[in-house]
């Protein structure tokens, strides 16, 4: 396993690949690693003949306050984890080469960064567009794999990929969870026991809207209903959002729901924002 650390240098090692006919599958993170990357790195491996992993805390996606110098970070465990799962190359970068001094270019997409996640997080998603339009020029993948836990991220970098006419293709993996449901995630880290506890109610809530829609109830106001209630019980959290907006343009659907639609939330406990969410009436990109 290569460990590569400029630009140049992994844009050279990726015309080497293509040169050599080979297909590129790129897996970017912000490390820490847990199975829901491994995932990602697996579904990866069935598409293409090399792995890369890239492994960047991205600065432009923090606001203020926000927690990018508490970020949990552990490279030699993230490499030992990678190697074991037989990634080829992880592109480790700092900030310095990935944002060089005069650095001023910015991409947004502009209607899916202002919703859901975006409204508390309004640069977020204008970071999480740069820093993937710079990785995909830089990494030079064939296919690039998200996970399916933040939707909108992969929503919005799927947008980009086609308005930009990127020559890759951007493929969601389904969101890998804890054995009591909860969404696996590198803040799970900062919960306490109790709201450890609590946060199962997340996932809880949308088990419960699945079952809702298998019994042909297509009002959004009684689903949201019977989530609101069972969210209410993880007391240590505040409720963020939780909507349900059409795929993949993320309109909000007031009424009722006809068609491919997500169920998306987020909640706050003391230092976690734990987000979920889950595919309604159907998936734009299934597995």
């Amino acid at each position: 396993m290569k460990i590569i650390k400029t630009p140049q240098e992994m844009k050279r090692e990726a015309d080497r690949i293509r040169a050599a006919g080979k297909s590129i599958g790129f897996v970017p993170t912000m490390g820490y690693l847990h199975a829901g990357h491994m995932a990602l790195l697996d579904r990866a491996r069935k598409l293409s003949d090399v792995i890369v992993l890239s492994i960047f805390v991205n600065p432009t996606q923090f606001a203020a306050g926000e927690d990018l110098e508490c970020y949990p970070r552990d490279f030699e465990r993230d490499e030992r984890l990678a190697k074991e799962r037989g990634t080829d190359i992880i592109y480790y970068p700092d900030a310095k080469s990935m944002y060089p001094d005069g650095f001023q270019t910015e991409v947004q997409v502009t209607h899916l960064q202002k919703v859901m996640c975006g409204i508390d997080r309004p640069i977020h998603f204008k970071g999480v567009a740069t820093v993937c339009a710079k990785l995909f020029n830089i990494v030079k993948p064939h296919y690039a794999v998200f996970g399916a836990k933040d939707y909108q991220q992969y929503l919005v970098v799927d947008r980009m990929v086609q308005d930009m006419n990127m020559d890759l293709e951007v493929v969601p993996e389904e969101t890998f969870r804890e054995p009591d449901g909860l969404a696996m995630s590198s803040r799970n880290v900062y919960l306490t026991t109790e709201e450890r506890r609590q946060a199962v109610h997340l996932s809880k809530s949308l088990k419960d809207a699945r079952e809702m829609v298998e019994r042909d109830i297509r009002s959004v106001d009684v689903i949201l209903d019977g989530v609101k209630k069972e969210l209410q019980k993880a007391s240590l959290a505040k409720l963020d959002y939780v909507e349900i907006r059409s795929i993949p343009d993320l309109k909000l659907i007031e009424k009722n729901i006809a068609g491919p639609s997500l169920l998306a939330m987020a909640m706050k406990f003391s230092v976690a924002r734990l987000i979920d969410n889950t595919v309604l009436l159907g998936h734009k990109k299934p597995r």
